[in-house]
């Protein structure tokens, strides 16, 4: 090859690059490829898709980057999982190739575990703690709610133990994470239970053992304190402990003595 020869391939492959032609180029030889691919019988005619819930159709195969154009032979099945995977949604996927000219697609979607809020916004995470979606569907209302930075990643941890206290847990409106550290759970009557940092379980025996013998929980109180092993703690509420005050005041001994 002469030296402007040389020269020209040279300013030609830099044109391409400072130009940004890159892209344009290649996208370029994967349509002239996929035609070709296309024209001797390889074109996608069937897609059978499988496991899909709350990701649609047209989701799926713009994940996957399957066109009308995209032909079985050069389609990247690994690429094409990867792509999928990227949706919040799909755990994982499967995806077969039937020559000449049917695709298998099978996916594997996360659970809607719970509402996450933080910061005043609620989203729906899995139970690893995947955001889901950044907004609530209707359909998934009713799912427990965990507040607070680092809930999601933990939510699973708390609600499989309450599940164990089934009755506690029907109670519950909110489940929320102080400080990363530790819960306290908010029951629909108001009450706040505030449990310790570590053994968590022993606390609960406690709790459902004074709920069996003295309805602690239906009482007339604003929290119980269960974050010290040796004592439980409750906070009455303002008529509660009105009424108690008054009740201890009239059981005072009158004063012994007087004028002689």
């Amino acid at each position: 090859m002469t030296a402007s020869g040389v020269f020209f391939l040279a300013t030609l492959a830099y044109g391409v690059v400072i130009g940004d032609h890159i892209p344009a180029i290649v996208g370029g030889y994967k349509d002239a490829r996929d035609a070709a691919a296309n024209a001797a019988g390889f074109r996608i005619a069937s897609i059978a898709l499988s496991g899909e819930r709350h990701v649609s159709r047209e989701e799926i195969l713009s994940a996957a980057a399957v066109t009308g154009t995209t032909s079985l032979l050069f389609f990247d099945v690994d690429e094409a999982r990867n792509r999928l995977k990227t949706n919040p949604w799909i755990a994982d996927a499967t995806l077969l190739k039937l020559y000449p000219d049917r695709l298998q697609i099978g996916i594997k979607e996360r659970e809607a575990f719970a509402l996450w809020q933080q910061a005043g916004r609620v989203s729906v995470i899995a139970g690893d703690g995947t955001v889901l979606e950044p907004f609530v569907n209707p359909r998934l209302i009713r799912l427990p709610l965990v507040v607070g930075a680092g809930a999601a990643s933990r939510a699973k941890e708390i609600l499989t133990l309450l599940d164990r206290y089934p009755d506690l847990r029907d109670q519950v409106r909110a489940w929320v994470l102080i400080a990363e550290r530790r819960w306290n759970l908010r029951l629909r009557n108001g009450l706040d239970i505030r449990l310790p940092e570590s053994e968590v379980e022993q606390a609960l025996v406690t709790l459902a053992g004074l709920d069996k013998d003295k309805k602690l929980i239906s009482r007339d109180v604003m929290a119980i304190d269960l974050r010290l092993a040796d004592r439980v703690t409750v906070r009455l509420s303002e008529a509660a402990a009105a009424q108690r005050a008054e009740a201890l005041k009239d059981k005072k001994p009158a004063k012994k003595g007087g004028s002689a």
